[in-house]
C-alpha cells in the first residue's frame, strides 16, 4: 500500500525548530523498461531513511544503488510503489550547477524568489546579501562563464537556501570539481550549514565527504538499494580530516561498501 504524507506542521518536533524532517519507511521504486525486450529496473526496495529536524545526514552506495531515487522521493519527484514517505518541502541541487548563462550571479540566485513571486528588486536585494555572506562580494553581476566552479556552486546553494524549504537534498554537489577545490567547498558548505541551518540529506560518492560533513552516514547495499549500515559522526565540528575517530569511521564505510 502506498502512503504519502507532506505535512509537515503535523510533527511536534518541526514545530519546535522551524526545521523539516525526513522520514522513508519500507519504500520501494521501480521503473518501468525503457524498451522492448529490457527488464523493469527497481531501484530501491525496502528502504528506510530518517533525517531529524537539523541533521545532517550523507547516503553512500555503489553506482546504481538508488542514491538519486532517494532525493526525488524525499523531493516528490517521484511517488513509490509502496511503503512511506513523509517530508518537509524538500529542494534539490543537482550535481551540475544548472545556473542560466545569460543571467548575472545575483540573478540565478533570485530566481527561487521571483518564481515564488517575490517583486525582482526585493528578491535581487536579498540574494546579493547572502552572495556577500557567501564570499562572493564583488561577483554579483558576473555571469556564470566569469565564475569558478567553486564559486558556481556557491551561488546554486545560495539559490536553493533561497527557496525557503526547510531540507535540502543535494546529489553530488560538488563531484565536478578538481580535489583541492571540493576539499575547500566541503569545508566552505559545513561552515555555510552552521549558519544556516537546514535538513540535509547528502548523496555523495566521496565517503571522506560524507564523514567531514555528516552527523550520520548511511550506508546502501547494491541495486536494489536499502540501507545496510548507519554509522553515527559525533567529531566536534570543524572536522580534522586526520582526525583518528574519522578516519576509523572512514575505513568502517569503506567495510561495509566492499561487504
Amino acid at each position: 500500500m502506498l502512503t504519502r504524507t507532506r505535512a509537515p506542521e503535523e510533527a511536534p518536533a518541526e514545530r519546535g525548530t522551524g526545521l523539516g524532517a525526513v522520514r522513508l519507511r519500507e519504500v520501494a521504486k521501480t521503473f518501468a523498461a525503457p524498451r522492448r525486450g529490457v527488464e523493469p529496473v527497481t531501484a530501491v526496495r525496502e528502504l528506510s531513511v530518517t533525517a531529524g529536524p537539523g541533521e545532517i545526514v550523507a547516503v553512500v552506495g555503489p553506482s546504481g544503488c538508488g542514491k538519486t531515487t532517494l532525493l526525488e522521493l524525499v523531493c516528490g519527484l517521484t511517488a513509490p510503489d509502496s511503503g512511506t514517505v513523509d517530508a518537509a518541502p524538500a529542494a534539490l541541487m543537482a550535481q551540475r550547477d544548472l545556473l542560466l548563462p545569460w543571467r548575472s550571479a545575483v540573478d540565478n540566485a533570485a530566481l527561487a524568489l521571483i518564481v515564488a513571486g517575490v517583486p525582482r528588486g526585493a528578491a535581487r536585494e536579498q540574494a546579493a546579501a547572502l552572495l556577500r555572506d557567501f564570499g562572493l562580494a564583488g561577483f554579483e553581476r558576473a555571469r556564470p562563464a566569469e565564475l569558478s566552479g567553486g564559486m558556481r556552486q556557491r551561488v546554486a546553494f545560495a539559490r536553493t537556501l533561497l527557496s525557503g524549504r526547510t531540507v535540502l537534498c543535494l546529489d553530488e554537489p560538488f563531484a565536478a570539481l578538481d580535489a583541492l577545490t571540493r576539499q575547500e567547498m566541503q569545508d566552505w558548505l559545513a561552515g555555510a550549514l552552521l549558519a544556516q541551518p537546514r535538513t540535509v540529506v547528502l548523496v555523495t560518492h566521496d565517503v571522506e565527504e560524507a564523514i567531514v560533513l555528516a552527523d550520520r552516514v548511511l550506508v546502501m547495499s547494491p541495486r536494489p538499494g536499502r540501507v545496510v549500515a548507519a554509522l553515527d559522526v559525533t567529531a566536534q565540528r570543524p572536522r580534522a580530516r586526520t582526525d583518528p575517530s574519522l578516519v576509523a569511521l572512514r575505513q568502517r564505510a569503506l567495510k561495509e561498501l566492499s561487504a
